[in-house]
C-alpha cells in the first residue's frame, strides 16, 4: 500500500515518471526509496520473526534476509541516481537540507549494516563468540536504520509539498487534495514501520533460542517405562 500510494500520487499529481533528468525523473525518488528503505527493508528484517524461520535450519533464511536487504539497497541506490541526476541537470545544489543529511547518512549505515552482517553472519568464517557479540548491536541497528528511514521519508512527503505546493492558487496550508493524499500516504509509511518495529522488538516473536522451551512451542511429552514393569 505504501508504494502503491506513493506511485499515485507521483503519477496523477507530478506528472508520471521518466529518466531524462527532468521533474518526472525525480519522481523515482520517492517511490524507489519508499519501495526500498521501508517495504523491503523492513520485510527483510522480519524474516527471523516467521514462525517458519522458528524451527529446522537457518541457513535458508539468513540467504532471503540477506537477499531482501540487498534487493532493498539496490532501489535505494538507483532512487538516489535518479534525484541526484535530476539536481545535476537543474543545476540545483545537493545535500542542502536536514532531509538529504538524514537520508545520506541513513544509506551509509544501510551499506555498513549490510556489510557487516554479510560478513560476519552468513560467511562462514566468523566464530560463535563473535557473532554472539555482534549480534545485539546488528538487531540495534537494523531497528535504529528503519526508524531513521521512515523520519527520512516524512521529512521527504514533507518537504517535496512544501516546494510544490507554494502558489496561491493551492497552498500547502489550504490542503489541497494531494496534500491530503500525501499526508495519508505518510501516515501509512509510519504505520507500517511502527508495527514492524513492534514485530521486531517483541520478545513473543522472537525466534526461540536452540534447546529453550517457550509457550509458543508444544510440548510433546515422552513416554518413561516404569521401574519394575516387565
Amino acid at each position: 500500500m505504501c508504494v502503491l500510494f506513493t506511485t499515485y500520487w507521483m503519477q496523477y499529481w507530478r506528472g508520471g515518471f521518466a529518466w531524462n533528468g527532468s521533474i518526472h525523473m525525480f519522481n523515482w525518488h520517492p517511490v524507489l526509496m519508499v519501495a526500498g528503505m521501508v517495504v523491503l527493508y523492513g520485510a527483510a528484517s522480519l524474516v527471523y520473526r516467521l514462525p517458519q524461520s522458528w524451527v529446522g535450519p537457518k541457513l535458508p533464511w539468513k540467504f532471503l534476509h540477506a537477499a531482501l536487504h540487498l534487493m532493498a539497497f539496490i532501489l535505494t541506490v538507483v532512487g538516489l541516481v535518479a534525484v541526484f541526476n535530476f539536481h545535476n541537470s537543474q543545476k540545483i545544489a545537493n545535500l542542502y537540507s536536514l532531509h538529504s543529511w538524514l537520508g545520506i547518512t541513513t544509506v551509509f549505515l544501510f551499506a555498513s549494516q549490510w556489510f557487516l552482517g554479510f560478513t560476519v553472519f552468513l560467511l562462514p568464517w566468523a566464530s560463535l563468540w563473535l557473532r554472539s557479540l555482534l549480534k545485539p548491536i546488528h538487531v540495534f541497528f537494523g531497528a535504529s536504520i528503519l526508524s531513521l528511514s521512515l523520519a527520512s521519508v516524512i521529512s521527504g512527503i514533507n518537504e517535496k509539498l512544501f516546494f510544490s505546493l507554494k502558489n496561491a492558487t493551492k497552498p500547502y496550508s489550504s490542503l489541497p487534495s494531494e496534500a491530503v493524499f500525501a499526508n495519508i500516504t505518510g501516515m501509512l509509511v509510519v504505520a507500517f514501520g511502527l508495527l514492524v518495529l513492534y514485530i521486531l522488538l517483541a520478545s513473543s516473536w522472537k525466534r526461540p533460542e536452540p534447546g529453550v522451551l517457550t509457550d509458543r512451542q508444544v510440548w510433546v511429552p515422552v513416554p518413561h517405562s516404569r521401574v519394575g514393569e516387565g
